[in-house]
């Protein structure tokens, strides 16, 4: 009967039995050595070698067996290759190697028992490792059925053991911290909220039910498979921790959280806004550390569930009693209702929700898309004839200006209401002295901590703009906006100053602006200030300077947007005397002596203080310009187009806005009085609150339009 097995050649040298090759000893009932057969035999043993260690003995085996030399001599290769693949030499463990070659040695051949073979055995013996049962050990036998083919330990695994011997504690440290870690790693992914007003211990000291089915199937699935979908796992559990970042963010700025179909397009905006605020090379770094972040979570979270999975697939006993245990918890947590404050149950479901609404979201935005075209091709004023739109605004010139993040929280804010009160104040009285007079209200914004853009849409065009799908349709037809309304009557020149457009705008044939000025076709010289191209007053006296003050056969329609109040807040402009504005080169002095964003940006209370002394100085800049160039027929419409980021505004802001009605003519402010507005620059709390979009037909009605849908 022949034994099927394998040996060890005896070593000729001090070296690591590791990196000594190995070849395969002829079975013991094989022809005897030093025959014919016996040689033939030799060369025709495959190339490979056992991976296990080998006897210290081989001087004396070698002195005995020469023909090892010839063979070894013969078959290089076997030297050659010092990491064999799975389908080379059978591996069996070592004990059970020795006590079988031992065992056949006794029956049938006792006289060739020689000392050296029984030192072989005792030093084999002596010299295997333990890496299967301490903690760090990778064990792949759990997944290899026994007797089964198993490669030989990559050299990084021979290093680690080596290490692991010689410094055991820290090796189980090492080993019990990484897994600690991988553990948090997972939890806090599947446990992460999405505000980060949220954020507290009792949020991440709870029971995912994810965690618990996952665990369970990766229990149970062999090794490859398993190892498939903990990578599958990881990379999703990676992608969604990204994604909640990216809520995270959204909410803080824009007060709500990233839309996975539409929001992407915003990233080039906010790359341009970072240069503008910490300069080309302060813009980059963030975008690569980004990135890095972005590839770090993704590794991390995959790399986390492998290692947690392979644990439990080494410990399943034990790895099933406890995914049992945690399972019967949530089960009675959930049924119960445990919680530890409002809103915070300890059986959680927090991933499995978060998925569910980023779904329904998605359907969501594609129904709107297709909903929103009807909706838009639906205008109460689409038909009215030219001499039946604003009849009761005939020959007034007309200012529609919008104030960047001027919002509610300027006025309500205990950090920012005492400024910008005692401004609209002084500035109110400015305007009662020059024979103007102001009525104000709320108008809730369809934006809310930047995307100014969607508020001057739902302005000026009587729809709900929220999102850029909308915005997209919206600006695509040809609804019919108030700059517009005043076109088609013919009787207005309409114009547009907008300091903060730096590329093409299309949008201009939507809004029916017929000449546009924007930053590149003001004659400004000076600084920019943050991403504000420049100041207010300065955009306001080229206004003047290149359109209002030149004689028109029309009253003008303008709409003009501010920007010195857009975050960072820093620095800020300051007003100087209107005879020495120029060309802007007195803003250098200004810029350079003011604060710089990275003050401001990270720290709430000053953002606060800035954004308000920003408001004081777009209000004072506008009414100033209004009291000096101002006439019997000028009438301003000023509101804000959204409020701050919450840092600013707080987290549980409204998105109000406040919007007045400037006029030295009373029967301008007469044919609104049925708005109940408040007179002055400061609407009260309980002045009414219109949704932004409803502000166009309810003007356009007051003013003598005739709606013919």
């Amino acid at each position: 009967m022949s034994f099927n097995t394998s040996s060890r050649q005896l070593s000729k040298t001090d070296e690591a039995p590791e990196d000594v090759p190995s070849q395969e000893v002829t079975p013991l009932d094989s022809p005897e050595a030093g025959t014919p057969e016996a040689e033939t035999a030799k060369a025709s043993v495959p190339e490979a070698e056992a991976p296990e260690a080998e006897a210290p003995e081989a001087d004396a085996a070698e002195a005995e067996a020469p023909e090892a030399d010839a063979a070894e001599a013969e078959a290089p290769e076997a030297e050659a290759d010092p990491e064999p693949e799975a389908a080379e030499a059978p591996e069996v463990s070592e004990a059970a190697e020795v006590s079988e070659v031992s065992e056949v040695s006794e029956a049938k051949a006792p006289e060739t028992e020689t000392p050296e073979v029984q030192t072989s055995e005792a030093t084999t013996s002596e010299t295997e490792t333990p890496e299967a049962e301490s903690p760090g050990a990778e064990a792949s036998d759990v997944d290899t059925p026994q007797g089964e083919v198993t490669p030989r330990p990559r050299r990084w695994r021979r290093v680690w053991g080596g290490w692991r011997e010689k410094y055991p504690v820290a090796a189980r440290v090492l080993w019990w911290t990484t897994t600690a870690v991988a553990l948090a790693i997972v939890v806090v992914a599947l446990l992460m909220p999405t505000q980060a007003d949220k954020f507290r211990l009792a949020a991440f000291v709870r029971l995912p039910v994810e965690a618990i089915f996952g665990a369970a199937l990766l229990i149970v699935l062999p090794r490859k498979p398993r190892i498939a979908v903990a990578v599958f796992a990881g990379l999703g559990l990676g992608a969604l921790t990204v994604v909640n970042f990216l809520d995270i963010g959204f909410n803080e700025y824009l007060g709500r959280g990233f839309n996975v179909v539409l929001d992407w397009s915003l990233f080039s905006d906010a790359q341009g806004y970072l240069q503008d605020t910490f300069g080309k090379g302060g813009a980059l770094g963030i975008a690569a550390l980004a990135v890095t972040l972005v590839i770090a979570v993704l590794a991390l979270t995959t790399m986390s569930v492998i290692r947690l999975g392979n644990l439990a697939a080494r410990n399943t006993e034990t790895a099933t009693r406890t995914t049992l245990v945690l399972a019967i918890a949530w089960v009675t947590c959930a049924a119960l209702g445990v919680q530890y404050a409002a809103g915070i149950p300890i059986a959680s479901e927090h991933t499995m929700q978060a998925l569910q609404f980023k779904a329904e979201q998605v359907r969501r935005t594609l129904r709107d898309e297709a909903e929103f075209a009807k909706i838009a091709k639906k205008d109460n004023f689409a038909n009215t004839p030219p001499d039946q739109l604003l009849t009761g605004l005939r020959g007034k010139d007309m200012m529609i200006t919008f104030i960047e993040s001027y919002g509610r929280s300027a006025i309500e804010d205990p950090v920012m209401a005492p400024g910008v009160d005692a401004t609209l104040t002084a500035e109110n009285k400015k305007l009662t002295d020059a024979g103007f007079a102001a009525k104000s209200g709320w108008l809730t914004s369809a934006t809310y901590g930047g995307s100014s853009w969607l508020g001057h849409s739902t302005f000026m065009s009587g729809l709900w703009i929220s999102n850029q799908q909308r915005y997209r349709t919206v600006t695509a037809g040809e609804r019919l906006t108030l700059p517009g309304a005043f076109k088609k009557t013919g009787a207005w020149d309409t114009v547009g100053v907008m300091p903060g457009i730096q590329k093409a705008w299309p949008e201009q044939k939507f809004y029916g602006i017929d000449k546009l000025y924007d930053s590149h076709k003001l004659g400004y010289k000076g600084p920019k200030f943050s991403w504000s191209t420049m100041p207010d007053q300065y955009a306001l006296t080229a206004f003047e300077r290149l359109v209002h003050s030149k004689k028109h056969d029309k009253p003008l329609m303008s709409t003009i947007i501010l920007t010195s109040s857009h975050q960072p807040w820093a620095p800020i402009p300051k007003l100087v005397p209107q005879d020495q504005v120029g060309d802007g080169s007195i803003y250098n002095a200004i810029e350079k002596a003011g604060k710089k964003p990275a003050d401001i940006i990270t720290d709430s209370t000053k953002s606060k203080q800035e954004y308000g002394k920003s408001i004081q100085y777009s209000v004072s800049s506008l009414i100033d310009y209004l009291v000096k160039y101002g006439n019997k027929n000028t009438v301003l419409i000023f509101l804000g187009d959204h409020q701050p980021i919450a840092r600013v505004s707080g987290n549980h802001a409204s998105r109000d806005v406040p919007v007045s009605i400037v006029a030295k003519d009373p029967k301008v402010l007469d044919k609104i009085a049925d708005w109940n507005w408040a007179d002055g620059l400061q609407p009260k709390q309980d002045t009414p609150v219109w949704k932004m979009n409803a502000f166009r037909d309810r003007f356009l009605t007051a003013y003598g339009s005739t709606p013919a849908p």
